[in-house]
Protein backbone atom coordinates (compact mmCIF):
# COMPACT_ATOMS: atom_id res chain seq x y z
CA UNK A 1 0.00 0.00 0.00
CA UNK A 2 1.46 3.42 -0.86
CA UNK A 3 1.47 6.43 1.51
CA UNK A 4 -1.92 8.20 2.19
CA UNK A 5 -3.20 11.23 3.73
CA UNK A 6 -2.87 10.96 7.73
CA UNK A 7 -0.17 8.52 7.62
CA UNK A 8 2.73 9.36 9.14
CA UNK A 9 5.87 10.84 6.82
CA UNK A 10 8.57 8.48 6.35
CA UNK A 11 11.34 9.31 8.87
CA UNK A 12 14.55 9.40 7.10
CA UNK A 13 18.35 10.56 6.93
CA UNK A 14 19.76 11.99 4.24
CA UNK A 15 22.50 14.70 2.51
CA UNK A 16 20.89 17.86 0.60
CA UNK A 17 22.92 20.79 -1.19
CA UNK A 18 23.09 22.40 2.85
CA UNK A 19 24.11 19.28 4.46
CA UNK A 20 23.04 16.77 6.11
CA UNK A 21 19.59 16.48 7.50
CA UNK A 22 17.21 14.29 9.62
CA UNK A 23 14.43 14.72 8.31
CA UNK A 24 11.62 14.58 10.96
CA UNK A 25 13.73 17.11 12.98
CA UNK A 26 14.77 18.97 10.15
CA UNK A 27 10.47 19.71 10.18
CA UNK A 28 10.55 20.24 13.88
CA UNK A 29 7.39 22.67 15.01
CA UNK A 30 6.82 23.94 11.42
CA UNK A 31 4.54 22.57 8.33
CA UNK A 32 6.86 21.36 5.38
CA UNK A 33 6.41 20.71 1.65
CA UNK A 34 8.72 17.54 -0.16
CA UNK A 35 8.63 18.26 -3.91
CA UNK A 36 10.57 15.52 -5.92
CA UNK A 37 11.98 15.32 -9.31
CA UNK A 38 13.10 12.57 -11.70
CA UNK A 39 16.54 13.84 -12.47
CA UNK A 40 18.66 16.75 -12.67
CA UNK A 41 18.45 19.02 -16.01
CA UNK A 42 15.55 18.82 -16.98
CA UNK A 43 12.97 21.84 -18.10
CA UNK A 44 9.82 21.39 -16.49
CA UNK A 45 11.87 20.61 -13.17
CA UNK A 46 13.98 23.21 -13.59
CA UNK A 47 11.25 26.21 -13.96
CA UNK A 48 9.53 24.56 -10.70
CA UNK A 49 12.52 24.89 -8.45
CA UNK A 50 12.81 28.29 -9.91
CA UNK A 51 9.38 29.55 -8.85
CA UNK A 52 9.87 27.83 -5.60
CA UNK A 53 12.56 30.13 -4.77
CA UNK A 54 11.23 33.10 -5.88
CA UNK A 55 7.84 32.65 -3.62
CA UNK A 56 9.93 31.00 -0.43
CA UNK A 57 8.98 34.05 1.43
CA UNK A 58 5.20 33.43 1.23
CA UNK A 59 6.08 29.88 2.73
CA UNK A 60 8.21 30.85 5.37
CA UNK A 61 5.15 33.78 6.46
CA UNK A 62 3.21 30.39 7.09
CA UNK A 63 5.61 28.86 8.69
CA UNK A 64 6.19 25.99 6.28
CA UNK A 65 9.66 24.79 5.44
CA UNK A 66 10.37 23.92 1.68
CA UNK A 67 12.74 20.71 0.84
CA UNK A 68 13.25 19.72 -2.89
CA UNK A 69 14.17 16.40 -4.06
CA UNK A 70 16.26 14.43 -7.36
CA UNK A 71 17.67 11.18 -8.07
CA UNK A 72 20.80 12.44 -8.95
CA UNK A 73 24.14 13.01 -6.23
CA UNK A 74 23.77 16.40 -4.71
CA UNK A 75 26.88 17.79 -6.30
CA UNK A 76 24.89 17.62 -9.43
CA UNK A 77 21.95 19.91 -7.40
CA UNK A 78 24.88 22.24 -7.43
CA UNK A 79 25.87 22.74 -10.52
CA UNK A 80 21.74 22.89 -11.62
CA UNK A 81 21.31 25.53 -9.08
CA UNK A 82 23.40 27.36 -11.34
CA UNK A 83 21.61 26.88 -14.16
CA UNK A 84 18.45 27.53 -12.23
CA UNK A 85 19.79 31.00 -11.22
CA UNK A 86 20.99 31.92 -15.14
CA UNK A 87 17.80 30.44 -16.56
CA UNK A 88 15.01 31.58 -13.90
CA UNK A 89 16.97 34.41 -11.98
CA UNK A 90 16.31 33.06 -8.38
CA UNK A 91 18.11 30.38 -7.57
CA UNK A 92 16.83 27.60 -4.92
CA UNK A 93 16.99 28.58 -1.78
CA UNK A 94 16.15 25.59 0.35
CA UNK A 95 17.82 22.56 0.66
CA UNK A 96 17.31 20.00 -2.28
CA UNK A 97 17.84 16.01 -1.32
CA UNK A 98 20.44 14.20 -3.47
CA UNK A 99 18.56 10.76 -3.59
CA UNK A 100 21.28 8.56 -5.63
CA UNK A 101 20.80 5.62 -4.18
CA UNK A 102 16.97 6.09 -3.89
CA UNK A 103 16.46 5.35 -0.56
CA UNK A 104 13.69 8.51 -0.07
CA UNK A 105 11.70 8.24 -3.48
CA UNK A 106 11.26 4.33 -2.14
CA UNK A 107 10.33 5.22 1.52
CA UNK A 108 7.95 7.73 0.25
CA UNK A 109 6.30 5.12 -2.44
CA UNK A 110 7.84 7.28 -5.85
CA UNK A 111 10.07 4.05 -6.69
CA UNK A 112 9.78 0.58 -6.58
CA UNK A 113 11.63 -1.24 -3.72
CA UNK A 114 13.66 -3.27 -6.41
CA UNK A 115 15.17 -0.28 -8.17
CA UNK A 116 18.90 -0.16 -8.15
CA UNK A 117 22.12 0.77 -9.76
CA UNK A 118 23.46 4.03 -10.72
CA UNK A 119 21.40 6.72 -10.79
CA UNK A 120 23.19 8.25 -13.93
CA UNK A 121 22.30 5.32 -15.71
CA UNK A 122 18.66 5.91 -15.47
CA UNK A 123 16.56 8.08 -17.93
CA UNK A 124 14.25 10.90 -16.56
CA UNK A 125 11.54 8.54 -17.93
CA UNK A 126 12.69 5.78 -15.73
CA UNK A 127 11.98 8.36 -12.69
CA UNK A 128 9.05 9.75 -14.13
CA UNK A 129 7.04 8.72 -10.81
CA UNK A 130 8.75 10.70 -8.97
CA UNK A 131 6.79 13.91 -9.28
CA UNK A 132 5.09 14.41 -6.03
CA UNK A 133 4.09 17.18 -3.98
CA UNK A 134 4.13 16.09 -0.34
CA UNK A 135 2.33 18.60 2.52
CA UNK A 136 3.42 17.23 5.88
CA UNK A 137 1.95 18.50 9.16
CA UNK A 138 3.66 19.73 12.49
CA UNK A 139 2.74 16.77 13.70
CA UNK A 140 4.47 14.87 10.72
CA UNK A 141 1.36 13.47 9.26
CA UNK A 142 0.70 14.09 5.58
CA UNK A 143 -1.62 16.42 4.63
CA UNK A 144 -1.89 16.46 0.83
CA UNK A 145 -0.52 14.31 -1.91
CA UNK A 146 -0.23 15.84 -5.21
CA UNK A 147 1.76 13.99 -7.86
CA UNK A 148 2.04 15.41 -11.66
CA UNK A 149 3.48 13.94 -15.14
CA UNK A 150 6.91 15.18 -16.60
CA UNK A 151 5.14 16.88 -18.94
CA UNK A 152 3.13 19.43 -16.86
CA UNK A 153 4.41 21.74 -14.34
CA UNK A 154 3.41 22.19 -11.22
CA UNK A 155 0.90 24.92 -9.99
CA UNK A 156 2.41 26.23 -6.65
CA UNK A 157 0.20 28.91 -5.99
CA UNK A 158 -2.19 26.02 -5.45
CA UNK A 159 -0.07 24.40 -3.00
CA UNK A 160 0.22 27.68 -0.90
CA UNK A 161 -3.71 27.61 -1.39
CA UNK A 162 -4.52 24.75 -0.13
CA UNK A 163 -1.93 24.76 3.11
CA UNK A 164 -3.75 28.33 3.95
CA UNK A 165 -7.08 25.63 4.14
CA UNK A 166 -5.00 23.22 6.07
CA UNK A 167 -3.76 25.33 8.77
CA UNK A 168 -7.26 27.35 9.07
CA UNK A 169 -9.03 23.85 9.50
CA UNK A 170 -6.49 22.69 11.68
CA UNK A 171 -7.41 25.72 14.08
CA UNK A 172 -11.56 26.04 13.36
CA UNK A 173 -14.19 23.62 12.89
CA UNK A 174 -15.00 24.68 9.60
CA UNK A 175 -14.45 23.22 5.41
CA UNK A 176 -13.61 25.70 2.62
CA UNK A 177 -15.32 25.63 -0.54
CA UNK A 178 -14.64 25.49 -4.20
CA UNK A 179 -11.67 27.83 -5.47
CA UNK A 180 -11.72 29.51 -1.78
CA UNK A 181 -8.94 31.89 -1.23
CA UNK A 182 -7.89 33.00 1.63
CA UNK A 183 -10.18 35.43 3.75
CA UNK A 184 -13.26 34.32 2.04
CA UNK A 185 -16.27 32.75 3.69
CA UNK A 186 -16.26 29.06 4.91
CA UNK A 187 -18.27 26.33 5.82
CA UNK A 188 -18.95 24.65 9.38
CA UNK A 189 -17.54 21.46 8.98
CA UNK A 190 -20.69 19.08 9.33
CA UNK A 191 -19.30 17.21 12.44
CA UNK A 192 -21.01 20.33 14.09
CA UNK A 193 -23.93 20.85 15.00
CA UNK A 194 -26.29 23.72 15.62
CA UNK A 195 -26.15 24.02 19.18
CA UNK A 196 -22.92 24.05 18.51
CA UNK A 197 -22.57 26.06 15.95
CA UNK A 198 -24.29 28.96 17.67
CA UNK A 199 -21.94 28.90 20.80
CA UNK A 200 -19.00 28.86 18.41
CA UNK A 201 -20.12 31.49 15.40
CA UNK A 202 -23.71 32.59 16.26
CA UNK A 203 -25.39 33.14 13.13
CA UNK A 204 -25.09 31.46 9.09
CA UNK A 205 -26.36 31.91 6.13
CA UNK A 206 -28.02 28.25 4.84
CA UNK A 207 -28.67 27.59 1.44
CA UNK A 208 -29.20 23.93 2.34
CA UNK A 209 -29.27 22.59 5.65
CA UNK A 210 -26.14 20.76 5.27
CA UNK A 211 -24.65 24.14 3.71
CA UNK A 212 -23.74 26.69 6.40
CA UNK A 213 -21.98 29.24 5.36
CA UNK A 214 -19.79 31.74 7.38
CA UNK A 215 -17.21 34.32 7.39
CA UNK A 216 -13.35 33.36 7.65
CA UNK A 217 -13.49 32.80 11.53
CA UNK A 218 -9.57 33.66 11.30
CA UNK A 219 -10.26 37.58 10.77
CA UNK A 220 -7.87 37.50 7.51
CA UNK A 221 -8.60 39.86 4.71
CA UNK A 222 -10.10 38.64 1.43
CA UNK A 223 -7.06 38.65 -0.91
CA UNK A 224 -7.08 41.05 -3.77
Amino acid sequence: MGLKLGDTAPDFEAQTTEGPISFHDWIGDSWAVLFSHPKDFTPVCTTELGYMAQIKPEFDRRNVKIIGLSVDPTGDHEAWARDIEETQGTAPNYPIIGDADFQVSKLYGMLAADVEGDPKARTPADNQTVRNVFVIGPDKKIKLILIYPMTTGRNFDEVLRVIDSLQLTAKHKVSTPVNWQRGESVIIAGSVSNDEAREIFGEWEEPKPYIRIVPDPSGDPVEA
